[in-house]
């Protein structure tokens, strides 16, 4: 059965107006859908886990903003935080009372945090860490892992050569090569090439810089000890370890990936959640790695809507909402998903490998367990694209790319889950 046709008249217009005012007609690359072969939706509104577009259609959303929306579209408390906080002035550029409200949030949540500098976006964050990072330990050399997205920092944003362990090449015209020949890429979940990296670097390296589940190759989870041994060779090293939480944080866990795998890295970057849809992130680690940062130290970093009011508003009630029970919820939520996609696949023919954790899963069109970013370029990515255009057509929302991870939320609910089960397996059908 072949998909039933998509009105997207007003997109379709909407988008050739925008291809003369945005490059590419977006604001964000992914948005443009390229990657499933097919021009973007422009969306009208939200309201649970549900998102209706220009021309009125209304889809199951599973992209969520990309992370931030763990209680979905449009949640009643959230939305009356950040009303109430816009009545009282949308920006100060002085401190309020709030940030401080929502630090002690974030150092509640994480062991490993004890002070907190909010930024605007999770670039940012990285950025700042990083600089960090150099300042604390006089060196210069970063290693990260090839397929993970830190923010588009000109020394991330940074490719792998040939070899287990090697130096990074920019990945974009306009990156220097000045900028990214202090960043070494590793293979994610190899053991061997990350040893080997760190014994390379000798006392030149600065930290090692990881998304304790990385979400930007697709969901590939570290495998059994390796975060561990990420820990173990930063202190062996004298290097200092970061986690990118911008994804993972408050979404998997009360305490992010880390609470969830006990290992404590000595700076998390975060970002989605904690701005409950509003541009937010931060960074945070030690008191004394944190008093390095101006004005209580001497590395600079600063930002004019930092701690933006609207923002902070809504990442604490975001934040607040968030028990233990919110957490068992979503957990279920995720896992029925992913066991209902695994099961549909199946009946339907087509072999895919369906990788979850509370909150976050991908669906790689491939048989074989997915351990780095190679194994995930190796899915079927066409099949995956002809997937997600078939799931639109039939109502659901899926993110655009083979490389990006769903985002269920405390919003879908039993029926709605049942709703793209439905949607999902007519798709498998499809294409099979």
């Amino acid at each position: 059965m072949s998909s039933p046709p998509l009105n997207d008249a007003r997109s379709a217009a909407l988008y050739a107006e925008a291809l003369k005012l945005l490059p590419g007609g977006v604001n964000s690359p992914v948005r443009a859908m390229r990657a499933i072969g097919r021009d973007p939706l422009f969306i009208a509104s939200g309201e649970g886990a549900e998102i209706v577009d220009v021309d009125g259609n209304r889809y199951v959303d599973y992209v969520c903003s990309w992370g931030p929306l763990i209680h979905g579209h449009a949640h009643p408390q959230i939305v009356a935080a950040v009303s109430a906080a816009a009545a009282l002035g949308t920006s100060f550029g002085a401190p309020t009372a709030g940030e401080v409200e929502l630090a002690r949030e974030v150092v509640d949540r994480f062991p490993s945090v004890e002070m907190v500098r909010m930024t605007s976006s999770g670039t940012e964050a990285s950025m700042s860490a990083l600089r960090l990072a150099r300042a604390a330990t006089g060196r210069e050399t970063i290693v990260k892992f090839a397929g993970a997205y830190h923010g588009h920092v000109d020394g991330l944003l940074a490719e792998a050569g040939s070899g287990l362990a090697t130096q990074g090449i920019p990945a974009s015209p306009g990156v220097p090569a000045a900028a990214t020949a202090a960043t070494v890429i590793v293979p994610w979940n190899d053991a061997d090439a990350l040893r080997a990296a760190v014994a390379a670097q000798a006392d030149g390296l600065a930290a090692i810089v990881a998304e304790p589940y990385p979400a930007n190759m697709g969901l590939v989870p570290p495998a059994p000890g390796f975060l561990h041994l990420l820990r173990e060779q930063a202190d062996a090293s004298g290097a200092l370890l970061i986690f990118d939480e911008v994804i993972s944080g408050f979404r998997v866990a009360r305490g992010g990936a880390q609470g969830r795998e006990a290992v404590a890295p000595d700076l998390t970057i975060m970002g989605k959640v904690i701005g409950g849809g509003v541009p937010a992130a931060a960074y945070g680690g030690s008191r004394a790695l944190m008093e390095r940062i101006a004005p209580a130290g001497d590395v600079y970093q600063a930002g004019t809507l930092s701690g933006n009011p609207l923002a902070v508003a809504a990442g604490l009630a975001t934040l607040r909402l968030l028990d233990d029970g919110a957490y068992a919820r979503l957990e279920a939520t995720t896992r029925r998903l992913a066991d209902g996609l695994r099961d549909g696949a199946a009946a339907a023919g087509r072999s895919v490998h369906v990788v979850d954790v509370p909150g976050l899963l991908t669906v790689f069109f491939r048989a074989d367990p997915v351990r780095d970013y190679a194994d995930a370029g190796a899915a079927d990515r066409a099949a995956h694209a002809a997937w997600c255009r078939a799931l639109l057509a039939r109502g659901v929302y899926a993110p655009p790319s083979q490389f990006e991870a769903w985002f269920p939320s405390l919003a879908h609910d039993d029926a709605t889950i049942e709703r793209t089960l439905e949607a999902a397996v007519a798709a498998f059908e499809e294409i099979a």
